[in-house]
């Protein structure tokens, strides 16, 4: 009776090569899936991203018809605008989410990087419908080829890797200045994404709402 148990328990169980050759193959399979997994992940968070930088840009133009310009940076991370952005190292910062109304963060966890041609934030002769942006938007960090020249202002953001070592063209849009870089997202390199207010998509958002001239 014994010699049977042991010869049925023999026969139902795994050995310890077929339970390698198991786990190898879940191994197989999961090393196949994770890179499509993630690959879902980070398309849905720039999607979020994306969706949410529009509606920043939405607030901004709310803010320029409210304020009759717009908004200066958050230099000192409060979530606030600085009063006046005047000089070129106040024109860059962060979003002054608190004065515009929306959420602080994007789908990354970050705050928006944030910078504004100082003539349309500025409070004490406002803008005119000849006022000029001065925004450089390239394609490298180089800048010897621009998407535009005269962006009234810029949002943007950093993606999944902000905290590493960035690229030439990722530093270029955090150095303060007022040079940002704007292109296809790549795999494990760059993947800022960059969002501008043209001087003419503001005039006519502002001459609409009667605000201008």
């Amino acid at each position: 009776m014994m010699k049977r148990v042991e010869a049925c328990q023999a026969q139902g169980g795994f050995s310890l090569v077929e339970m390698a050759a198991v786990l190898a193959i879940v191994a197989l399979l999961l090393g196949g899936l994770l890179p499509a997994i993630s690959a879902q992940i980070e398309q849905q968070r720039r999607n979020e991203t994306r969706k949410y930088m529009d509606e920043v840009r939405d607030a901004l133009l709310g803010y320029a018809i409210a304020n009759k310009r717009l908004p200066c940076p958050d230099t000192n991370n409060d979530g606030t605008a600085e009063a006046v952005c005047t000089s070129v190292a106040s024109q860059a910062g962060f979003l002054p989410y608190k004065d515009l109304g929306v959420t602080d963060k994007d789908a990354y966890g970050n705050v928006l990087v944030y910078a504004v041609t100082k003539a349309f934030a500025d409070s004490a002769t406002y803008f005119t419908l000849s006022t000029a942006g001065t925004m450089r938007i390239c394609t490298t960090a180089a800048c010897t080829a621009n998407l535009t020249n005269n962006a009234a202002a810029v949002i943007i953001s950093r993606g999944a890797n902000w905290a590493n070592t960035p690229s030439a063209d990722e530093a270029e849009n955090t150095d303060g200045d007022t040079d940002f870089v704007s292109h296809d997202f790549v795999q494990g390199g760059f993947d800022d994404m960059v969002v501008w207010l043209s001087p003419n998509t503001v005039f006519s958002r502002m001459v609409m709402a009667g605000q201008l001239p």
